[in-house]
């Protein structure tokens, strides 16, 4: 690893509890499903090894998310090669929406309310209702602005429509959300990767290795704040809200690092097929906003 602040970065990350299924997860979103969605596992090992991840904790973590219904894996002579599961495709794809092309509601005083009865579907809605953007004021009442896609998972709930001036929305909105928790998380993720500014900027010295754990780890750590933003309209947003400031510095970090970072993937990256696929044009689509938004000034 040629640059200390990404070896800090590192660092930081290893101190966490485990976190090699999530990081795999990000893997595939960030850097597999643009290419065709599969891997031999072989790719996942080398990538985990550059952040000291024993292979045993990778196999372990791999065969969790099967069980899970995260990944299905394919056997081609020796080799195993791992894509996502049906089951797991849908709360996926929602993420990676949500992650790089999100859209704030077009909210006009109007509130989504779902009641969820006691019992495992209340637990099991949990984790998908909160990536869609649903926050909770009570346990089995759960919130968003309305027009949110709902989860499949949450099919069987009792759907209804209420309507909230700004001062009672502001109000559901803070017994839901904790978003000053979340406001702080996207502060810490600037401040955690603003280090690498500088080295960005001379893309042309960089290493493929270095630049597609950077990229991974950045969408990462960004994943892990944003999934927790409901993208809430501006009117009900407390002040000084670093969503769309966080979102610009994630931006122009993850445009200067895809360049050697898809190198890297070209290199080491492997299919049932042989190479991976070129990346699809969903890639180019990541963070277009902010890209037109910048042609715009």
């Amino acid at each position: 690893m040629s640059h200390p602040s990404l070896s800090r970065i590192v660092s930081r990350f290893k101190r966490e509890p485990s976190r090699t299924g999530s990081l795999i997860i990000t893997f595939y979103g960030d850097a597999i499903l643009p290419r065709g969605g599969s891997v031999w596992l072989g790719t996942l090992l080398q990538f985990l090894d550059m952040l000291g991840t024993d292979g045993g904790v990778v196999r372990t973590a791999v065969s969790r998310l099967a069980t899970d219904g995260w990944l299905d894996r394919d056997k081609v002579g020796r080799k195993s090669f791992y894509k996502l599961a049906k089951s797991g495709r849908e709360r996926f794809e929602t993420a990676v929406e949500h992650v790089y092309n999100p859209h704030s509601s077009d909210w006009a005083g109007r509130f989504e309310l779902l009641l969820i009865g006691n019992g495992a579907d209340r637990e099991a809605s949990r984790t998908a209702l909160t990536e869609a953007g649903f926050g909770s004021p009570m346990p089995g009442v759960w919130v968003a602005p309305s027009n949110v896609s709902l989860p499949s998972i949450a099919a069987g709930a009792i759907r209804l429509e209420v309507s909230a001036d700004d001062a009672t929305g502001r109000r559901l909105v803070d017994a839901s959300w904790s978003l000053e928790r979340t406001a702080e998380s996207y502060r810490e993720f600037m401040k955690t990767f603003a280090p690498l500014e500088a080295w960005v900027s001379d893309a042309d010295n960089m290493v493929p290795a270095d630049a597609i754990l950077a990229r991974v780890l950045l969408i990462h750590h960004y994943r892990r704040v944003i999934l927790r933003d409901p993208l809430l309209p501006a009117s009900l947003l407390p002040p000084a809200w670093p969503a769309l400031e966080a979102r610009q510095f994630c931006a122009r970090l993850y445009q200067a690092l895809l360049p050697a970072s898809e190198s890297w993937l070209d290199a080491h990256g492997e299919s049932a097929t042989g190479s991976l696929r070129p990346p699809g044009p969903e890639l180019k689509r990541r963070f277009s906003d902010v890209q037109r938004n910048m042609l715009q000034k």
